[in-house]
């Protein structure tokens, strides 16, 4: 089973609008139309069985409402292959409630995202938002390290994640990007001993320019060397499949895994077995 950890979906009416905004942010080139319908039609082709929908919610007035609409989702799209979570907001007041009602939902965890929220990983809006999920079992995905589209913005560097781990004790806390988005070198010194998860999201190979904005040598991302010093301090069974679809073509981002020096073991852990135990699915 293939399980994609890290996707992105809109609402049709507003799908192309918001890809078009967060392209020319990020300067950056989309591989599916960002609808669910959109994200299917790449599982299919790429041969992913089951993909994870991460929404963001941006204002903290939006939280309640995405996770209604996340809840719908799942109601609607439970046997075709798409599996959202919920979300929250460091300025949400009723945390406490509102991750109580995410569960309640029958959603597994919820996503965060520092830099568009504007507060670092161990602020204490994000520690007592940590503490509450470890409480209640809830897995928390946040973005790790920088954002392509809010360039030289930190919220979530690997000192920032081992702090609120060291803060909040063991919990499912899964790190985007390998652990920090062009933070890589210091992921595994900071964040091996922690027993964070990584997603392997938007992080391996290059970025597709939109235009020329970035300069080539800006482009590259991990190359295999690179992913396997990472994957190596972790573990392979630490290690969770992500496209970050529809920033990454799901092929390509798979063909990169199947290509690393690993046992086919490790493969079949990566690509879905983490996800599938992490998930309890």
């Amino acid at each position: 089973m293939i399980i994609d950890f890290h996707t992105h979906t809109f609402p049709e009416k507003i799908a192309a609008a918001t890809l078009d905004k967060l392209k020319h942010n990020s300067h950056t080139v989309t591989f599916a139309d960002g609808t669910a319908d959109g994200l299917r039609r790449n599982m299919d082709a790429a041969g992913i069985d089951l993909s994870v929908i991460l929404p963001v919610a941006t204002a903290a007035r939006q939280v309640e409402h995405i996770n209604d609409a996340s809840a719908r989702l799942n109601e609607a799209m439970n046997d075709q292959g798409l599996l959202s979570l919920g979300t929250m907001h460091p300025d949400y007041e009723g945390y406490r409630d509102e991750l109580a009602r995410i569960r309640e939902l029958g959603m597994k965890g919820f996503k965060i995202h520092p830099v568009y929220q504007g507060a670092d990983i161990d602020d204490i809006r994000f520690l007592r938002i940590l503490d509450r999920a470890a409480e209640l079992g809830l897995i928390v995905v946040t973005h790790a390290g920088l954002d392509v589209g809010i360039p030289g913005v930190v919220h979530c560097s690997p000192a920032m994640c081992r702090h609120a781990v060291q803060e909040i004790g063991p919990f499912s806390l899964v790190l985007a990007h390998m652990g920090g988005w062009h933070n890589w070198d210091e992921v595994p010194d900071l964040l091996a001993d922690t027993g964070v998860w990584l997603d392997t999201s938007f992080s391996t190979g290059a970025m597709v320019p939109l235009d020329g904005y970035w300069r080539p040598e800006d482009l590259s991302m991990l190359d295999a060397d690179a992913f396997m010093k990472i994957v190596r301090a972790f573990g392979p069974d630490q290690i969770l499949f992500g496209t970050d679809s529809p920033w990454s073509d799901p092929r390509e981002s798979l063909d990169f895994i199947r290509k690393l020096p690993l046992t086919q073991e490790e493969t079949d852990d990566i690509l879905g077995r983490n996800a599938q135990r992490l998930l309890d699915i």
